[in-house]
């Protein structure tokens, strides 16, 4: 979820093949990452709004979710930027998600953390995306060039109304009992999918 300010520049060559700087590859493994973590993530909150606990998909979320803020750390800084405060923050609302739904299994007020904790663990992916299409698409950075601008307000202001509202809706429909990870839910209404 780190800011990446990147411009890898042309590779060196051999045998008139291009390889790619080991940062190009982290700037690409980091974006890949960071989109799964949002189409999966997209799917796991919708699957809350609909009472469903789609396993695969919720595993897939948080390990790549995860995976995306750690590897925002490994980007070279010498000092901290708001990215990497970003990025703590989604590791521990990722820790608290992870414990609510597999140590807790959801019992008691812990299902309410965790629909908490995974719709504001999408929305830190979401703000960083938003952020960055301001940074890297010309229309956007001409409309707001230094993210202060009311264009770039307005849809942080937006996403973050958008996030809200699916967190309470989420929190209020879901309602999925849990028996465990290891036993998939069976038995459980709704608590099986994909």
């Amino acid at each position: 979820m780190a800011a990446i300010r990147f411009n890898p520049g042309p590779g060196p060559r051999s045998e008139g093949r291009a390889h790619f700087p080991p940062m190009a590859q982290l700037v690409a493994f980091h974006i890949a990452l960071s989109l799964t973590g949002i189409v999966s993530g997209v799917v796991v909150v919708a699957g809350l709004i609909r009472n469903r606990l789609c396993r695969t998909w919720t595993g897939v979320f948080l390990a790549s979710t995860v995976a995306t803020s750690a590897t925002g750390f490994l980007f070279p800084f010498h000092v901290l930027l708001p990215s990497h405060g970003i990025g703590a923050v989604s590791l521990v609302v990722l820790a608290v998600a992870i414990y609510a739904l597999y140590a807790a299994r959801l019992v008691g007020g812990w299902r309410r953390t965790y629909v908490a904790t995974a719709v504001t663990a999408l929305y830190l992916n979401v703000f960083v995306l938003v952020e960055q299409a301001f940074q890297k698409v010309p229309a956007l950075k001409a409309a707001a060039p230094r993210q202060s601008e009311p264009p770039f307000l307005l849809a942080q202001v937006g996403t973050l109304a958008l996030f809200t509202a699916l967190c309470m809706a989420a929190t209020r429909r879901f309602k999925v009992p849990v028996r465990g990870p290891a036993s998939g839910g069976a038995g459980a209404p709704g608590a099986a999918g994909r």
